[in-house]
């Protein structure tokens, strides 16, 4: 499951990329087969449990599951 997270608060993508231009027919981030479409991969977080993306509009995506 991807996130948006910011420096007080995990948001879902729902909110965020319904209304981006990028976004896939659902209003969803292009993910395809574990990679972003609409952006870019940053790496891990510190604890390796969460790929890092950006995201072409600047927001830090994190993928939870790690699937």
């Amino acid at each position: 499951m991807l996130v948006i997270l910011t420096d007080e608060q995990i948001i879902s993508t729902q909110q965020v990329c319904s209304g981006c231009l990028l976004a896939n027919s659902h209003g969803l981030p292009r993910w395809n087969r574990g990679k972003l479409g609409c952006g870019h991969a940053l790496g891990r977080t510190d604890s390796d449990r969460a790929n890092l993306y950006e995201c072409q509009m600047g927001f830090v995506l994190a993928n939870v599951d790690g699937k």
